[in-house]
């Protein structure tokens, strides 16, 4: 398989890890948007939510609770934003699922409509 996160997740590329176990991994994103951008990324590998088997998406829902449970140990702790892209009009450039992370300053509202 070609994907960057699951050659990342096998250590095969460098990453900033800030936070791994046998479900997830979170890193510093390479090309931040805000002051603090992270991906959390599940070790199993899909691309789309309506390709979840039922273990992913009990998956994901720990990914949610251990965010918010590191949110102060990463920098979190005045609030955070988390996106999900699904699809190329969306911005998602890896197809492997993932979550940004974004916080460390005043996130506002996009305008999409520019």
């Amino acid at each position: 398989m070609d994907c960057i996160f699951c050659k990342i997740i096998k250590g095969e590329i460098p990453s900033q890890k800030l936070y791994e176990d046998d479900k997830m991994l979170i890193f510093k994103d390479i090309s931040p948007k805000a002051k603090i951008h992270l991906l959390a990324v599940p070790k199993s590998h899909y691309g789309f939510l309506e390709q979840m088997s039922s273990q992913d998406q009990a998956d994901i829902g720990y990914i949610l609770s251990k965010i918010a449970a590191l949110k102060d140990e990463l920098g979190l702790n005045d609030g955070y934003r988390l996106t999900i892209n699904q699809g190329e009009s969306a911005g998602q450039t890896v197809f492997h699922l993932h979550i940004h992370i974004m916080g460390g300053q005043s996130l506002g509202w996009p305008d999409f409509t520019q």
